[in-house]
């Protein structure tokens, strides 16, 4: 194993560890944690010395990249969209990721709806929630998509699996655990509702980057995205997530 090998396997067990002593503060099982690690700013060899550890669910936060990456790389990993998506390129990103993690519009998700009816898709995306109250952030806020959850549970091809969000940038630990325990509530109710139509609860929350996923954890993440930590003594530090 090389130094850079070294590096990354040794960052990933200590984040590993660090999901399962959150959980364990939780009284959580940390199976429940799934790690995205996301790989926007990793060179090729740093994504293979990811997959030699047995890390194999990766996230991108541009379509086009995660379209290239998922080209150059075994068909086994799954691949997350992460950053903002256009409808003009849903087609070709439904063919290449597993999950979408931040649809934020009514419009995209009627978009997706549309295409995986035409090519017989079953997408698994998240809709992401802006608890931020800052209109220029994106996503739809708790009382627009408790206005349109009706329409959202009459889709028929599209797996609406829960919700994502991300917190501000903050040293106010309290304001970070409020914004996560609000989606969860969210997702609560918004499932509870689903369930009473028929339907399946939200079963996935996405929240949670390298300076805050412990506490997501604790407050019910079930999907963490991480990438800086990942990669520290290689990577450029100032480099998000």
């Amino acid at each position: 194993m090389n130094n850079t090998s070294q590096q990354i396997a040794e960052n990933l067990n200590r984040v590993r560890q660090r999901i399962a002593v959150a959980c364990d503060r939780a009284g959580r099982d940390p199976q429940d944690v799934q790690l995205v690690c996301v790989t926007k700013y990793a060179q090729t060899e740093w994504i293979e010395c990811l997959l030699e550890c047995g890390q194999t669910v990766l996230g991108e936060s541009r379509p086009q990249q995660l379209e290239q990456r998922a080209g150059d790389f075994p068909a086994h990993i799954q691949w997350h969209l992460l950053g903002q998506l256009q409808r003009n390129k849903v087609r070709r990103t439904l063919a290449a990721a597993s999950v979408l993690h931040s649809v934020d519009s009514l419009k995209l998700l009627d978009r997706i709806e549309t295409i995986a009816v035409d090519e017989g898709r079953r997408p698994k995306v998240l809709l992401q929630v802006n608890l931020s109250g800052d209109s220029a952030k994106h996503g739809f806020t708790p009382e627009s998509l408790d206005a349109e959850w009706p329409r959202v549970c009459k889709l028929e091809q599209t797996h609406v699996a829960g919700l994502m969000t991300m917190a501000h940038q903050s040293d106010d630990l309290h304001h970070t655990r409020t914004t996560f325990e609000t989606l969860r509530n969210v997702a609560d109710r918004l499932g509870t509702a689903r369930v009473e139509q028929g339907g399946e609860p939200l079963s996935e929350l996405s929240m949670g980057m390298s300076n805050d996923f412990e506490i997501a954890v604790e407050a019910g993440a079930t999907l963490v995205r991480i990438g800086r930590t990942l990669f520290e003594g290689l990577a450029d530090p100032e480099a998000p997530p």
